[in-house]
């Protein structure tokens, strides 16, 4: 099925009745700890599936889980943290709060979430948030080339001693699933990259994610993730990512000047890479001790491609720069059959995710305190 369909949805008010019910007993619980079994098994019951779901719902997992995800306060944190809880699994995340934490004010209501501020580079914190979880799914990181260009040091602490931290001191029996990048691939402008690829990253941020994904690779009962470039709207907002900026200038400034215009990336929106983890739980055995390209072939578009798809939506003046060239070089195409043929498909396309966009740009706004207008 190609990104951006849907299922169908059947709704009876039976279901929707049962659905409150269930809602309605899940709040009344109580939060207990981690620790506390809540079955014979050592894990608590996620709620019955509604027949009240379409596809763009993440699928419901028969058993929910003990999970921490670091770095759940970013982009992709935001996103994915909700997902879990509403499929009734409790949810520690382990941030250091570095852009704030207001992504996760939604989940506050839910009695399953607990925010530990802390690093990964503390083992103390690391050792602390790890205790009884069945599952870590690792965000936490220095994000992209411009980031880890400007604090190096901190780049090398975070992406990859803080994956060490956290493989050294977790239980063999405890799922990792790392948030790894398709930047290790580098610029490869004449070839289609899969994951037998030899890595050859450009930047730091290339260099460590890819050092860390060997690292979570050797110590095995794990995955890496090796994702398209991510756009879209987040409960995190970004505006440092190619569609998001792009977007947002189109609509604030009414122009967008783009250098170096075919060169391609491939992109997936935030939603998929939060359904990508869950999907990874629920295979575990399937998908675990191997590496996966993330993302789907009909998402690879040159920077050109995609400033005019915004003009679809947006009224502005484009213009492709002869002379000038983007910092970031990286150049390529991905395969992402693997991961397909496990069952994993994308659902949202660049037509939707810039829609949704051009309406989340309309809601932010910065004030320039040097500016009187």
């Amino acid at each position: 099925m190609s990104p951006g369909q849907n299922g169908g949805v059947e709704t009876s008010t039976a279901c929707l009745h049962n659905e409150a019910m269930q809602r309605r007993g899940r709040k009344d619980e109580g939060l207990a700890s981690f620790h506390q079994p809540v079955s014979p098994s050592g894990r608590i019951h996620a709620r019955t599936n509604s027949t009240f779901q379409a596809r763009l719902e993440p699928p419901r997992m028969e058993l929910a889980m003990r999970i921490l995800v670091t770095g759940g306060a970013g982009y992709v944190g935001s996103t994915l943290v909700p997902m879990l809880l509403e499929q009734g699994h409790r949810v520690r995340v382990l941030d250091n709060l570095k852009f704030g934490g207001h992504g996760l004010l939604p989940c506050c209501s839910n009695r399953f979430f607990e925010l530990v501020r802390g690093d990964v580079t503390d083992a103390a914190a690391v050792k602390s948030a790890l205790d009884g979880v069945e599952a870590i799914i690792h965000l936490a990181a220095i994000v992209g080339y411009p980031a880890c260009k400007k604090e190096p040091q901190l780049a090398q602490a975070v992406n990859v001693d803080g994956t060490a931290n956290l493989l050294r001191l977790r239980k063999p029996d405890q799922r990792f699933v790392f948030a790894s990048t398709g930047s290790i691939y580098g610029s490869i402008p004449d070839y289609v990259c899969n994951e037998d690829t030899p890595r050859s990253p450009i930047t730091l941020y290339g260099e460590t994610k890819a050092t860390a994904e060997q690292m979570v690779l050797d110590a095995g009962n794990g995955i890496a993730y090796r994702f398209a470039t991510a756009f879209g709207v987040s409960n995190r907002m970004r505006l440092d990512l190619m569609p998001n900026d792009f977007t947002y200038q189109a609509v604030k400034n009414r122009n967008l000047i783009v250098y170096e215009g075919g060169f391609k990336r491939t992109f997936v929106h935030v939603r998929d890479m939060a359904r990508s983890f869950i999907f990874a739980l629920e295979r575990w055995d399937e998908v675990k001790d191997d590496v996966y390209n993330v993302g789907h072939e009909t998402m690879n578009f040159t920077k050109e491609d995609v400033a005019r798809k915004i003009l679809e939506h947006v009224d502005y003046y484009l213009h492709f720069a002869e002379v000038g060239s983007d910092a970031d070089q990286r150049n390529y195409e991905v395969s992402y059959e693997k991961i397909r043929k496990k069952g994993f498909e994308t659902t949202v396309d660049l037509d939707r995710g810039i829609s949704e966009l051009v309406r989340a740009a309309k809601l932010i706004e910065f004030q320039n305190p040097f500016a009187n207008v």
